[in-house]
């Protein structure tokens, strides 16, 4: 680990997280990690970080990986049966033009953080501190996700294509990985006033109770609870309840059981109730849940025009 002349910190795969911050009577402050690509969504995920953290009074680790690449000087795709003296030169021109990519690659991502630092200090982030990576997505973020109570990521990154409704790859990969709350940025950040919680009763979506209700921070904003499903018992117990929680710290609650299919009920929910934030579990009962994002959040996260705050049970 170096760092530079701007205060960027230069960080291998296996680098430590570092030391968290702390306020002056020696008690920890909450700490967020941004990811930023350099794709439209880079600015988004800086107000959105922003925002969250001086909510939260927190630190902002912003952080840009520079991903491992497939080598195009691989001896046996582009040597092939040259001569030797032609096949010597060609190799030492490639290791020459993987390092000036190398260097290249650094100076992008010196770049990207720089903007995204000054854009966090302009949103009023009095604590930042940026990181550059050389790995990849995944294995950065488990090692910087120890110690961070939240994770920013935009939806998409910098090679999607935005005529269609996929998630970005290091998405889908860094919510299948990640135990912490994930943060999906929308394309654009606007000021977040009320907030909906699609529940379901399981156990993400109680571990989204559980963050909220730990956080008076937010019990300024109302909250809309929405269950999508029929209206009996077993349905509204655990809504009456979750909602319970929620007013006993303070927030603002109204309840509401939907029928119909959840992805397009949730989404008309908050739409109807002008929700700037949705609140749901990565996962619902599926069986499959540990190997993919499940469908209905999936759904969700490619049409939600809100950022949405992902929980994983």
């Amino acid at each position: 680990m170096s760092m530079d002349s701007d205060g960027i910190l230069h960080e291998s795969a296996d680098a430590s997280a570092g030391e968290r911050a702390t306020f002056p009577d020696g008690t920890r402050r909450n700490r967020l990690v941004a990811v930023v690509d350099g794709s439209v969504y880079s600015e988004s995920v800086c107000d959105h970080a922003a925002w969250f953290a001086k909510r939260a009074n927190a630190t902002i680790d912003v952080v840009h990986v520079i991903g491992r690449r497939q080598g195009l000087s691989d001896e046996s795709n582009l040597s092939g049966n040259i001569g030797l003296g032609a096949r010597t030169a060609l190799l030492g021109e490639l290791a020459e033009l993987d390092a000036r990519r190398a260097k290249l690659g650094q100076k992008r991502g010196r770049a990207i953080l720089l903007d995204a630092e000054a854009r966090l200090k302009a949103d009023g982030a009095d604590s930042v501190r940026t990181r550059l990576r050389n790995g990849e997505i995944v294995e950065s973020v488990q090692v910087l996700e120890k110690d961070a109570d939240l994770l920013v990521l935009g939806k998409r990154g910098e090679g999607a294509d935005f005529d269609t409704m996929h998630l970005g790859s290091n998405l889908e990969r860094v919510v299948r990985s990640t135990h912490k709350p994930v943060l999906v940025a929308a394309r654009a950040f606007r000021e977040i006033t009320r907030f909906l919680v699609a529940f379901d009763g399981g156990r993400s979506a109680m571990q989204a109770i559980d963050f909220i209700t730990a956080r008076p921070h937010y019990d300024d904003l109302p909250c809309h609870l929405v269950t999508i499903g029929s209206d009996t018992t077993a349905t509204r117990g655990p809504l009456e309840e979750a909602a319970a929680r929620l007013r006993d710290a303070g927030f603002s609650v109204e309840t509401e059981i939907r029928a119909g299919q959840p992805e397009t009920g949730i989404a008309r929910a908050v739409e109807e109730h002008a929700a700037d934030l949705l609140v749901i579990g990565a996962y619902g009962h599926s069986r499959i849940r540990n190997m993919i994002i499940g469908s209905t959040t999936s759904a969700l996260l490619a049409s939600c025009k809100v950022p949405v705050l992902l929980f994983r049970g």
